[in-house]
């Protein structure tokens, strides 16, 4: 029995030698193979039929001349259309009629001498140039391979492999080691809804999905890992939105033996050393803001500091005035503490003209009164500040009198043109409302600068540890339950009672949230590592001794064997690169993405099982098909 060696082969037509986004003039004289796909096909009549290929590396000009060529290779080459496979060879040579700047290769061209075609395509039903059209979405979704074919694609997928090579190199160099944990986990109450799998060896148990890999990376200190990371997939069973999927990545950390500022310095110092590689942008040192500033100031835990129109509390001003709407929020809960959720607040924005002098017109503003009453507001009284210094239209009248306006003015900051928005309610709803409004308005009125043209890094700390949930009333986790109260608040966590609002709201955890230009990118906090707390916390989310033994167990028993303190933090993968693509939409990011409704349009996931396949897993569907008149 003969064998033949790779040596002896033939070789392959289509062995390329060069990508598309290769050669240069470097390489004038050679023969070289390219491999790709058709971009584009021009026959002006001067003899030449040109032929653009294309691959993820570039773009490479190919001719074939009429007169010198074999008929065979300029009929092949006339046949070529849109999207079909090829492999082309010959020589390299400077570009006739002048370089194209366009291109990386546009000095150059190859002259054909012979051509392979390797598959023909169907008429694709749009065009992967990021020059043409694009179609709607869900056309290309439907056929995601075509549409990352595009270069800009291309180049998102480039860019999200060095994040996570920046990452993996970064963690190494800082000694901590990539451990995968169960994707097929314990189903645990952790604050959003789960994907959960049956069983088929344990009938009538599931799985769940990991929400991230959290308690797994908390055993891990446990276990002595010291310093943990790994690129994570997690799962959570929310509607979809422009940057939130159902199924997401994480670059996961976690330290033992560390206080929260270590953990934000070896952060900022990934977050430096990917915005240097990727972009080549020096991030300079990162404020620190606490959450009851950032809610002060800007009315949310994720400030966008690239502009102004900072909230300011007038409650003090406006209730010396006859307004009602704002003396009935003063009246209520007028006993409330400082900052208590509660107590009643008038807040405001001014709103200075914005980028080209754009004003806020009376259709905007009149928008604005049913837009924040999604947020639970009444609506949004308005002042605007005319030539003379005055005040007109909205409620002017009862602002505009000795005393009140004067204080308002120096308050605020106010100047001829200024449009002022108000909020009267409880300080939550106030803050809410303004923090929600003051995005939109600089939407309206351009005062976002471009992609890349500033980055407003932020450390965000100090959170509450516990929020009422406003539909059930109960406590829930601000970050979640594994989150430790700060250093110096541990004691009064400890003292709260059960049924002590102020006091349990007024607890500080030892949480951090990493904020990029109003998004946030990361998020963590030191865990707890005293099992008599972590009860404590179950308690008060309205865990039972016995429920948080049936959900926890192995954790509370991790805890109880020597648990060293240790924090962690999780970047999410998917926002990185949106940030540094340039996106609003996390679909753009992800090879594979899901729809709103999160289908997978390429392979109609998801989709009917046989009730076979239903049978060996122990479960049946209750789902009943719509009848139709």
């Amino acid at each position: 029995m003969s064998t033949t060696t790779a040596a002896q082969l033939p070789p392959s037509p289509y062995r390329r030698t060069h990508t598309c986004g290769q050669l240069r003039p470097d390489h004038v004289g050679q023969r070289a193979t390219v491999c790709g796909w058709v971009n584009s096909y021009r026959d002006h009549g001067t003899g030449l039929v040109f032929i653009d290929i294309r691959d993820r590396f570039g773009l490479t000009q190919l001719v074939f001349e009429r007169e010198s060529a074999p008929q065979e290779l300029v009929d092949a080459a006339d046949k070529l259309r849109g999207e079909d496979v090829i492999a082309a060879t010959g020589e390299v040579r400077i570009r006739v009629g002048g370089p194209n700047p366009k291109l990386a290769t546009g000095e150059v061209e190859v002259v054909v001498s012979t051509l392979s075609v390797l598959n023909k395509a169907d008429n694709p039903p749009f065009a992967p140039d990021d020059l043409a059209a694009l179609p709607n979405e869900e056309l290309r979704l439907r056929h995601r391979y075509l549409d990352l074919r595009r270069p800009k694609m291309q180049k998102i997928l480039a860019s999200r492999h060095r994040v996570t090579k920046v990452a993996r190199d970064y963690f190494d160099e800082n000694g901590f080691l990539e451990i995968e944990t169960p994707v097929l986990y314990k189903s645990t109450p952790e604050g959003a809804r789960e994907f959960i799998v049956p069983s088929r060896v344990n009938p009538g148990l599931w799985y769940a999905l990991p929400q991230s890999p959290q308690l797994f990376k908390q055993i891990l200190m446990v276990s002595g890992c010291d310093r943990y990371m790994q690129i994570c997939r997690c799962f959570r069973d929310e509607d979809p939105r422009a940057d939130r999927q159902a199924e997401f990545s994480q670059i996961d950390l976690e330290m033992s033996f560390v206080q929260r500022e270590d953990i934000m310095a070896m952060m900022e110092g990934f977050a430096r050393r990917l915005w240097k590689a990727a972009l080549g942008v020096d991030v300079p040192p990162i404020r620190v803001m606490s959450y009851r500033e950032a809610m002060e100031k800007y009315g949310i835990d994720r400030p966008d500091l690239r502009y102004e129109l900072t909230i300011t509390d007038i409650s003090d001003i406006a209730v010396r005035t006859d307004f009602k709407v704002f003396r009935d929020a003063l009246a209520q809960h007028a006993g409330a503490p400082p900052y208590y959720s509660k107590k009643g607040v008038v807040k405001a924005i001014r709103v200075p003209p914005g980028a080209g002098g754009a004003k806020l017109t009376r259709k905007l503003t009149d928008g604005y009164t049913e837009w924040v009453k999604t947020f639970g507001a009444g609506g949004v009284p308005v002042i605007k500040v005319n030539d003379a210094g005055g005040f007109e239209t909205g409620i002017a009248k009862f602002l505009d009198v000795p005393g009140v306006k004067d204080d308002l003015v120096r308050r605020l900051g106010l100047q001829p043109g200024d449009t002022v928005l108000f909020a009267a309610d409880s300080y939550s709803v106030a803050t809410k409302a303004l923090g929600e409004l003051r995005q939109k308005v600089a939407r309206d009125i351009g005062l976002g600068p471009e992609w890349g043209k500033a980055w407003e890094f932020l450390w965000v700390v100090d959170f509450p540890m516990f929020e009422k949930n406003k539909d059930t009333g109960k406590w829930v986790a601000m970050h979640h339950p594994f989150t430790a109260p700060r250093f110096d608040q541990q004691q009064a966590f400890v003292d709260a009672g059960v049924d002590d609002e102020v006091a349990i709201e007024s607890v500080v955890s030892a949480g951090y949230d990493l904020v990029l230009n109003g998004s946030e990118i990361a998020g963590g906090s030191i865990r707890i590592h005293n099992p008599a707390v972590q009860s404590k916390v179950f308690s008060l989310l309205g865990l039972t001794p016995e429920q948080a033994k049936e959900k926890f167990s192995f954790l509370l028993e991790a805890l109880r064997f020597g648990a060293p303190p240790h924090g962690g933090i999780a970047f999410g993968l998917d926002r990185l690169v949106m940030h540094l693509c340039g996106t609003e939409n996390i679909r753009d990011v992800i090879a594979f993405p899901k729809t709103q409704t999160g289908a997978d349009l390429m392979t109609q996931a998801p989709s009917p099982v046989t009730d076979a396949q239903m049978r060996d897993l122990h479960v049946q569907s209750t789902w009943v098909p719509p009848t139709r008149a």
